[in-house]
């Protein structure tokens, strides 16, 4: 793995320099941010706290998106000034500098909101959709799994389940295969409570700035390294009638992005609602999602 590239040095794109750093899987991290000077402050903090912490990473910084170029992923986080996210005109005109830069390397969207900005890559920039991966839905999954671990005096470590479809009001719980502790959850959790958990869902949407660090560098090493790995993502759908719809799905990644699209295993009821909210985020995807 050569190196990874993170556009942005805001609360998620520094906390996620930190993760892949103390992680050590990474040779080096560069924190790429126009505001050079919050940007290297952040590079040289995380730096000198790998002798406290054991790794080596090397972690630096530069204020040009040309720094990117050669980067095995080009990870787009937020920015250290402003209102906290790349979106609008301005956030597509980085995507397309990014994408004419670096015309092989895997663009991971790591914040909450860039649903919209992803739709647009792939719809008026042509950006290959396997190149496109949003990683917040794995973020906010690990609050279903929180809250589904303490229904059960357990923790979310213990639960494993999906979380498809468009968060927060258009989330979909595959309550279906989730299971904790090796048994279907569905035999723990009586429905009521699972449908209390599923309505808790929305109030937690968007995750955090650690959360969502956390959930990016998973990704984007899995990514990076070139293995094949399952997560859940924000991927574009190619089968009409929506296609061309940024949704959340299981997916499997490896070098290059996204390798294929999963079906998970929903109920009737959990297919209709991922079909009728993938149809509402065709018509007009709402910019919070």
């Amino acid at each position: 793995m050569s190196f990874i590239a993170i556009v942005g040095a805001g609360p998620v794109g520094g906390a996620l320099a930190h993760r892949l750093a103390a992680r050590d899987r990474v040779r080096q991290v560069r924190l790429i941010d126009p505001d050079h000077r919050v940007a290297e402050g952040k590079a040289l903090d995380i730096l000198q706290s790998g002798p406290v912490e054991g790794f080596g990473t090397r972690v630096t910084a530069a204020p040009d998106i040309e720094a990117a170029a050669g980067a095995c992923v080009v990870v787009i986080a937020d920015p250290a000034a402003g209102d906290g996210s790349f979106d609008g005109e301005a956030g597509l005109a980085l995507v397309r500098r990014i994408a004419r830069l670096e015309q092989d390397a895997p663009l991971l969207f790591a914040t909450a909101g860039a649903r919209v900005l992803m739709t647009r890559a792939i719809a008026e920039l042509h950006v290959p959709a396997r190149r496109v991966i949003g990683s917040a839905p794995m973020a906010f999954e690990s609050a279903a799994r929180a809250l589904t671990g303490l229904a059960l005096n357990g923790s979310g470590a213990d639960v494993q389940l999906l979380v498809v479809g468009i968060p927060p009001e258009a989330a979909v719980v595959a309550w279906e295969e989730a299971s904790a502790f090796g048994q279907p959850v569905r035999e723990m959790i009586p429905p009521h409570q699972l449908l209390t958990i599923s309505a808790q869902l929305a109030r937690l949407w968007p995750p955090g700035p650690q959360t969502l660090a956390s959930a990016a560098a998973r990704i984007a090493e899995a990514v990076g390294a070139g293995g094949r790995r399952r997560f859940t993502c924000f991927v574009a759908l190619e089968q009409p009638p929506t296609r061309g719809t940024v949704v959340a799905m299981p997916v499997e990644v490896g070098a290059g992005g996204i390798v294929r699209v999963l079906e998970p295993k929903l109920s009737r009821q959990e297919q209709t609602l991922l079909e009728n909210g993938a149809g509402r985020g065709t018509a007009a995807p709402g910019t919070g999602a």
